[in-house]
């Protein structure tokens, strides 16, 4: 069993009501409660969290490190673009990450195309919506499988 930690930034607490045409209509509960179901059905748990404040994002990262989670999945929302606390607390602890973004940020704005988490995650699934936070759990839920073949 592993388990994984799902994060989420800034204004994804309004997911559903924010900008639908851009993110979409379901909520962040709808979210994660399919993202436990999932995780769960596999014999694995997910935890969650949001926090619209980069330090809360941060000390939640620095527990992680002593609650053996196997992957990260992080919506880092604006943060993306512009925190490198964020990305220092991954590297710092040394947990396994996967972007995500519920849209393409390559066909946003300008600057939206520079990520600070991508050169240090594992992967970064962008632009499909909701679905790709299913996209990163199951990607980290086959690498943990992986991870624990070679043990």
């Amino acid at each position: 069993m592993a388990h994984f930690l799902l994060l989420n930034g800034p204004n994804l607490n309004l997911l559903g009501t924010r900008e639908p045409d851009v993110y979409g209509h379901d909520t962040l509960a709808d979210i994660e409660h399919r993202l436990e179901a999932r995780a769960g059905e596999q014999g694995h748990s997910l935890a969650c969290f949001q926090s619209n404040s980069e330090g809360e994002l941060i000390d939640r990262i620095h527990t992680a490190r002593d609650e053996n989670i196997a992957c990260v999945l992080f919506n880092p929302g604006a943060f993306t673009h512009t925190s490198i606390a964020l990305r220092d607390a991954l590297l710092g602890t040394g947990l396994a990450c996967i972007e995500i973004h519920l849209s393409n940020t390559a066909q946003r704005e300008a600057f939206r195309h520079h990520s600070y988490i991508a050169d240090i995650a594992i992967g970064t699934i962008t632009g499909f919506g909701a679905h790709g936070y299913i996209l990163a759990l199951d990607a980290a839920m086959a690498r943990a499988a992986e991870t624990t073949e070679e043990k």
